[in-house]
């Protein structure tokens, strides 16, 4: 397509309006494709927020802006109003320490953090690695959001070993992972999830219990708050508390948006999932959050046994 000069004009004022930008498919709460993903983590590594653009959401931008940078694929990422590549090209400059120096940040030199993992945790880590071999990644970005993935090794990570296993980490993570601790917790039902404790994370509001009774005094009370469903749309449609807000990514993005001091109830099946989705936003600054003890089945137990339970 032929780029017009309003269409340039716009794309030039879309790149100057954050000293980094980038077009991507979706935004950065919400990706829409891998390369999208891959590109947001490595930012979110290393910046609290930076600008985007979701060229799904406009097809003119989203044909135009590949003739603007004369690069014929999506993410595309521009620091300080030049183009610095795509997907592949921004994992290699932040593995050489380009993308630090290009962000104006300090790579400092980094030794192997000191981490624990339990033998519940390692149990868990060996099953996953049985059905999907590939070297245990760990990822912190810089709002402490923790992220555990299996894939091969690139060969910039820092190695840390505990309980016999290798844990990789790039070079932002492994700064902020000095003392961290992988459990497994129960998670509902008799499963286990695996949770992270990092001594240096800010330390966040505490997530308050609420009673299945205490809920339901809060809602005839006409009291305002939240309540999210933090299941599957499958088990949703078995059960459901009236009122309740299934949590997908478009509504965590939503959720990020409320004032902090809204007060959000979690509930999930018996407050496993729950409870780690409440401490994943009061780590993000909300200082009203509370997990539903006992779930929607204590819930049917107690208040609504018209509620399946399952």
């Amino acid at each position: 397509m032929s780029l017009s000069p309003q269409l340039r004009e716009r794309i030039q004022s879309i790149v100057a309006s954050d000293r980094v930008v980038l077009f991507m498919k979706g935004n950065p709460d919400a990706p829409q494709c891998g390369f999208s993903a891959q590109v947001v983590s490595i930012l979110n590594r290393l910046l609290p927020g930076y600008g985007s653009f979701d060229v799904l959401s406009d097809r003119e931008v989203r044909e135009g802006i590949k003739e603007f940078s004369n690069w014929p694929t999506i993410p595309q990422l521009y620091i300080g109003g030049e183009f610095q590549g795509g997907c592949d090209i921004v994992k290699e400059m932040y593995a050489s320490g380009e993308l630090h120096q290009a962000l104006g940040l300090e790579l400092a030199q980094v030794t192997p953090p000191r981490v624990t993992v339990t033998d519940a945790a390692a149990q868990l880590l060996r099953e996953a690695q049985a059905r999907q071999p590939g070297d245990l990644h760990v990822a912190i970005d810089a709002g402490f959001k923790h992220s555990l993935s299996l894939g091969p090794r690139a060969g910039h990570e820092v190695a840390a070993e505990s309980n016999g296993l290798t844990l990789l980490f790039d070079h932002d993570s492994a700064q902020r992972a000095d003392g961290l601790t992988i459990d497994a917790v129960d998670s509902g039902g008799g499963r286990k999830a695996l949770a992270v404790d990092n001594p240096n994370a800010p330390k966040a509001a505490p997530v308050n219990q609420l009673s299945v009774r205490e809920l339901k005094a809060l809602l005839d009370s006409g009291a305002p708050l939240r309540l999210y469903d933090v299941r599957t749309p499958e088990e949703q449609r078995k059960a459901c508390i009236a009122g309740a807000t299934l949590v997908d990514p478009q509504v965590a993005a939503e959720i990020e948006k409320l004032p902090r001091d809204t007060r959000i109830v979690f509930h999930c099946h018996h407050g496993g999932r729950s409870q780690a989705a409440a401490e994943h936003f009061a780590a993000q600054g909300f200082s009203n959050v509370h997990n539903l003890a006992g779930g929607i089945d204590a819930w049917s137990r107690e208040i609504d046994p018209s509620v399946p339970r399952y």
